[in-house]
């Protein structure tokens, strides 16, 4: 492999011009919370030799690869490609069955403690693991393999971060997050799915300064997760004067009143949605009408549940 790679030629070659991605650099400097003096810096880091990322599924649905394959930019996720060696990553991989579990064994065993492990899904670990089971290994077999072995971790989703729904009451495989399931520490980049654009600017961090971000007692990054969905609301000068939605569809709704009294659990959910929003930038869930359900919070299925009242 080249030290070197021309990822703005390759994406020249899709139709992306310099300038777009100069722009996307740009962005990335501003979900980072670094000044656009940086995109220069963060382009010259997406030409650097691409690190080795192992991608491991668990117990998921796959929405954390579907969201990051679908980023704010259509060909953000080229970029990435372009940027890192995915190396494995049962979803998007041409190899399968014997050639693919190849791969990994061939990637744990000559470079121990230089590839990026990436994790979606949780581990149940009742009964030995054996409620998920990849190539006739448990997935908790696998994690302390592969994961043990790796520079760093980082999990996608909060499944892999805290458990997610996999782990909620009454909780029959026993399944818990990386970090509980392992003792490994992890960078948590939780939600259900996380926004791609927090996933794609850890990694431009890693790619920038050489490690990973700032973090939270929770695992997660600082630069999404360092401040509550209610303090950027839009929608908090109305809770602040109590006009809140008391139902779905009636005049507050209408006017884009506060939808606390309809179970928004921003006031107890840190996450920078409001600022990068999802769909192209376009929108998000209050933004749509619909409350905040505090996906990026441990135990949320349970803690956050039921969804639509008042908290």
């Amino acid at each position: 492999m080249d030290k070197f790679i021309d990822v703005p030629e390759r994406l020249k070659k899709k139709g992306v011009s310099r300038r777009d991605f100069m722009k996307f650099c740009g962005f990335m400097a501003t979900v980072l919370g670094l000044p656009m003096s940086f995109a220069p810096k963060i382009a010259e880091a997406a030409a650097k030799k691409r690190p080795t990322v192992v991608w491991l599924h668990f117990a998921e649905c796959t929405g954390c690869t579907e969201s990051f394959i679908r980023t704010t930019y259509p060909w953000a996720a080229d970029i990435i490609l372009d940027v890192l060696d995915v190396a494995y990553h049962e979803t998007i991989m041409a190899a399968a069955g014997h050639q693919a579990e190849e791969i990994l064994e061939g990637i744990v065993k000559k470079m121990p403690k230089k590839y990026i492990c990436v994790v979606e899904g949780a581990i149940p670990t009742k009964d030995d693991g054996v409620y998920c089971k990849i190539a006739g290994k448990t997935a908790l077999e696998v994690a302390n393999h592969v994961v043990k072995n790796a520079a760093a971790t980082i999990c996608v989703g909060n499944c892999s971060s805290f458990g997610g729904v996999q782990a909620a009451k009454p909780n029959p495989t026993g399944a818990k997050g990386i970090k509980d399931a392992t003792g490994v520490t992890t960078v948590n980049i939780s939600g259900c799915p996380p926004n791609a654009d927090n996933i794609v600017a850890t990694v431009v961090h890693y790619l920038l300064l050489g490690k990973l971000p700032a973090l939270d007692d929770l695992g997660r990054p600082l630069f999404a997760y360092g401040y509550l969905i209610h303090d950027n609301c839009p929608r908090r000068g109305h809770f602040e004067n109590e006009e809140f939605v008391k139902e779905f569809g009636d005049a507050g709704a209408a006017k884009g009143w506060c939808l606390y009294k309809v179970g928004c659990a921003g006031p107890a959910t840190y996450n920078n949605c409001p600022k990068i929003r999802w769909n192209q930038g376009e929108n998000w869930p209050i933004g749509a009408g619909h409350p905040c359900i505090g996906c990026s919070e441990p135990k949320f299925w349970d803690e956050m549940a039921p969804f639509y009242v008042e908290k």
